[in-house]
C-alpha cells in the first residue's frame, strides 16, 4: 500500500505522484520544426466527397452482413396483401419506403420556403431583380 505524504502541499489525491503542467516541455514547436510557418490545409469538395464514399461503402458493407444473416422467411401483410419474404428484403424495403417518404417531404419544405422568401436564387447566388 502507497504511503501519503502529510506535507501541506498534499491534497491527498492519488495523482499527487504525477508531474504537473508545469513540469511538462512546452507544446509549442521549436523553431526550426517543419510546422513552423504552415498554414492548416483547406478542405476541399473532393475531400468530403472522399469521406462521403468512406463512410457510404461502410454503411452496404454493414448492410450485406445484415441481409446475410437475416435469411429467414417471414410473412408479410400488406393491404390485404399476403406472402411470405426474407427478413432482410422485408426491412430493407421498409427502410428504403421511409426514405423516400422523407425526401418528399423535405422537398416540399424546401419549396415551402423558397416560395416563403420570393423565390429560388439563381446558380451563381446573385437573386433576379424585377425591373
Amino acid at each position: 500500500m502507497p504511503v501519503r505524504s502529510s506535507s501541506p502541499t498534499s491534497s491527498g489525491s492519488p495523482f499527487d505522484h504525477l508531474p504537473s503542467t508545469h513540469d511538462l516541455p512546452d507544446a509549442r514547436p521549436a523553431p526550426n520544426d517543419s510546422r513552423v510557418g504552415r498554414q492548416p490545409v483547406a478542405r476541399t469538395r473532393a475531400g468530403a466527397a472522399w469521406v462521403g464514399i468512406a463512410v457510404a461503402v461502410a454503411v452496404l458493407v454493414l448492410l450485406i452482413v445484415f441481409m446475410l444473416q437475416n435469411t429467414a422467411p417471414v410473412e408479410v401483410a400488406f393491404f390485404g396483401l399476403r406472402g411470405t419474404a426474407p427478413l432482410s428484403a422485408t426491412l430493407l424495403i421498409a427502410g428504403v419506403g421511409f426514405a423516400v417518404v422523407t425526401l418528399i417531404v423535405g422537398s416540399l419544405r424546401i419549396g415551402q420556403l423558397r416560395r416563403r422568401i420570393g423565390g429560388a436564387s439563381d446558380p451563381a447566388g446573385r437573386t433576379a431583380h424585377k425591373r
